[in-house]
């Protein structure tokens, strides 16, 4: 069994990365660190693992006596966390803040899809952000292929999720229900992790990334529309698409139009493609909290610990 140990356990993503991981298998969690509420039920935090679990969240942990660690704490966190501990020979590390996204330090950033070797050989893993996820995926097969002629135009909406457990106004339901708005319009701190892997699988492109990100009057899931000029057919972009993913565990080219709920609740990313003069449109879409952030960090942890990287994320979606 692989021993795991969560540091900021209180969080939205670690609630999802503990009910993920008590139906896992191969892997059996040691401890879940958080110091507001230390000592209590993990249960009575994240209120749907009530009858999955009696474990109690910790102040105190050891490090020496688990395989990987999962770190969930705010961005920021983990570097502090580094600076007054030294990683035990051995251990694995997934982080899910962005501190170590531009692979400092000796981190790999761990999108499967692009990194999968190197994520197999590393100790060290940056779990990708959710919008950079769905964005990333629905224009890596044209980067890698060379293929990005202009700029790249996203609209993406994403759940209140996305902003975090702690409350604050645009969360606020009377504020977010029936309603929408823009936010940190092409600033969006992912375009750092987006443009840098863009640079890297293709050094030619130079077009500009504009991002409008749009929180949505829903709890969870992202839907992104990207579009950009494409000088492919359809038909080719489609075969480029899918010989791209043909072995991707989660990522799929959808023969029709998408919708948010075929990927929510999954760890999954699915794309479709329309071709509309010479514009190649491409919707993706994912669940913030699984393929966006817990679920790919599982994902992560079985292709370093050399399992089926679909261990424990058999999940399917709630449609309806």
């Amino acid at each position: 069994m692989i021993r795991v140990g969560i540091v900021g356990g209180a969080g939205y993503t670690a609630g999802e990365l503990i009910r993920i991981l008590l139906n896992h298998s191969e892997a059996e969690i040691t401890f879940i660190h958080s110091s507001s509420n230390a000592g209590g039920l993990v249960c009575d935090v994240h209120s749907g693992l009530i009858g999955e679990t009696d474990l109690r969240f910790c102040e105190n942990f050891d490090l020496e006596g688990i395989d990987v660690l999962f770190l969930c704490s705010a961005h920021g966190k983990s570097r502090e966390f580094w600076q007054s501990r030294t990683m035990p020979k051995g251990l694995k590390v997934i982080d899910l803040a962005q501190d170590f996204r531009d692979e400092s330090d000796g981190y790999v950033y761990g999108l499967p899809e692009l990194n999968y070797e190197r994520i197999q050989g590393a100790n060290k893993i940056a779990n990708p952000g959710c919008f950079a996820t769905a964005i990333q995926l629905a224009v890596l097969p044209l980067a890698k292929a060379g293929l990005l002629e202009d700029d790249i135009h996203v609209t993406a909406i994403t759940g209140s999720t996305g902003a975090g457990v702690k409350p604050s106004p645009t969360t606020h339901f009377s504020w977010r229900s029936n309603n929408l708005s823009a936010y940190k319009v092409f600033t969006h701190q992912h375009l750092i992790e987006i443009k840098r892997n863009l640079a890297l699988s293709q050094p030619s492109f130079d077009g500009e990334i504009r991002f409008v990100p749009i929180r949505g009057g829903f709890a969870r899931g992202i839907f992104a529309s990207v579009y950009t000029r494409c000088s492919l057919s359809l038909e080719e972009a489609v075969k480029l698409y899918n010989d791209f993913y043909k072995d991707a565990a989660f990522t799929f080219v959808a023969s029709t139009q998408v919708d948010m709920k075929q990927a929510v609740g999954t760890n999954k990313c699915i794309l479709s493609l329309e071709k509309y003069g010479d514009t190649l449109h491409i919707s993706s879409v994912i669940d913030n909290l699984i393929k966006g952030a817990s679920g790919q960090a599982v994902q992560n942890m079985n292709i370093i610990f050399g399992l089926d990287q679909t261990a424990g994320l058999r999940l399917k979606a709630m449609a309806f």
